[in-house]
């Protein structure tokens, strides 16, 4: 297995006369079935071998490595003078033991751990988010934005609900609120009204406590919807560079998003099952867990075919897209799907009206088919909002209707 990634057979008998080759041989079949490049592979193979050197010598067998060990191994390769070995790229190396270590515990070698040793989220912040998934349904990308509000809350007001008072959530209220922008004030009061009625209905805190979450002030439609031009967005979908594989992933993926008027996390969500070939049709859960089906288009239909068929790497994911670098694994989040709208902008030079630049191409979409003469009811079907309340927003950017309506002013007189 190593001759897949060394060429030189010096290196080759170096490895294998290891005492943990046949680790070692283990590891680096898993990088080759992740698909690493050769370069990258040999920086954790050498990573590895450097971890099991310095363990061998202080006498600690693969199955003891426990995360004070692997602490302690970070320690060593920050100022490593080692003969072989010396203290480079540290980071890139414990990215390699990690790697390592996670091998380690696929083929029970060592129990499970994770090195970084992050501490365990508050007992009651556990069971709100078993609660929320098992009675209301909420996606776990929900509860992740909901679990910074009330991770701090615990922090600061304790762990005891039976103690939580008005004034301790309002005062935290504030003090987060000005920390913070307008969006993330509301995230923040809305997770807490629902933390504080999870308590309620479980009788760990008294009943009404929830009505002393302050309200954010925030007018119904006060803002206007960012786009841009149907032009920009052709200059966009364009600068994708179709000629290598992660060109063709980006162009299935911004076009997609410019003509479906899709979210970024519903592209993270979409499944290759999620493709009907035979009706042409697309399906996609939107955040709402509703189920809509698109059309699919010939130009979006070639474009996914094109990138199944010549770019999409190996993977054991059914996730349509993944990442261009091993382990080629799903996108984790939405952002990095609007990291990649981001770098399209910025090569075609059209700035960002807002942040979100994945949501400035689903405004531009429902701009777009407003002004050629689409209902509101419509658009509000094709973005799946739950309610046409939302969808009227954009009735403030149809300039042309609005001039119909728009009344002379009394006091000046017309130019």
């Amino acid at each position: 297995m190593f001759a897949n990634y060394f060429e030189s057979q010096q290196r080759i008998d170096e490895l294998a006369a290891n005492p943990e080759s046949l680790l070692l041989e283990g590891f680096t079949l898993r990088l080759w079935e992740l698909g690493y490049a050769e370069i990258t592979a040999r920086r954790h193979v050498r990573a590895a071998e450097h971890l099991l050197y310095w363990t061998h010598k202080r006498r600690i067998g693969p199955a003891n490595l426990t995360p004070d060990v692997i602490r302690r191994f970070d320690n060593h390769q920050r100022r490593c003078t080692c003969l072989t070995y010396g203290h480079g790229d540290w980071e890139g190396v414990m990215h390699g033991v990690r790697l390592f270590t996670g091998y380690l515990q696929e083929a029970g070698v060592m129990e499970s751990l994770n090195p970084n040793d992050k501490p365990l989220d508050p007992e009651l912040l556990v069971q709100f988010r078993h609660w929320m998934r098992e009675r209301r349904g909420t996606k776990d990308s929900t509860l992740s934005t909901y679990s910074v509000a009330i991770r701090n809350l615990l922090e600061a007001a304790g762990t005891d609900p039976t103690s939580f008072t008005a004034h301790h959530v309002r005062e935290f209220v504030l003090n987060e609120s000005a920390k913070q922008g307008l969006a993330a004030t509301k995230n923040c009061t809305t997770a807490l009204r629902m933390f504080l009625r999870f308590l309620i209905a479980e009788g760990k805190c008294r009943a009404g406590l929830d009505a002393s979450v302050p309200t954010v002030a925030n007018w119904c439609l006060s803002s206007l919807p960012r786009y841009i031009s149907a032009d920009d967005v052709e200059r966009i979908i364009a600068s994708c560079n179709r000629s290598t594989p992660v060109g063709v992933r980006d162009y299935a993926i911004v076009l997609m998003l410019a003509r479906l008027g899709l979210r970024a996390g519903d592209v993270v969500r979409l499944r290759l099952c999620d493709i009907d070939w035979k009706v042409a049709s697309i399906s996609i859960t939107n955040k709402s867990s509703r189920l809509i089906t698109y059309p699919l288009t010939r130009e979006i239909g070639q474009a996914i075919v094109d990138y199944i068929r010549h770019a999409r790497p190996p993977s054991g994911t059914d996730a349509l897209f993944v990442g261009c670098r091993a382990p080629f694994n799903a996108f984790a989040s939405h952002c990095a799907v609007s990291v990649i709208v981001e770098r399209a902008m910025r090569r075609s030079g059209i700035a960002c009206p807002s942040g979100g630049a994945a949501h400035v191409l689903r405004h531009s979409v429902a701009t777009s088919m407003l002004r050629e003469g689409t209902s509101l009811q419509d658009i509000s079907l094709v973005l799946g909002h739950k309610s046409s309340v939302t969808t009227q927003i954009y009735a403030k950017v149809d300039l042309i209707e609005l001039q119909k309506i728009a009344q002379r002013w009394p006091e000046v007189q017309s130019c």
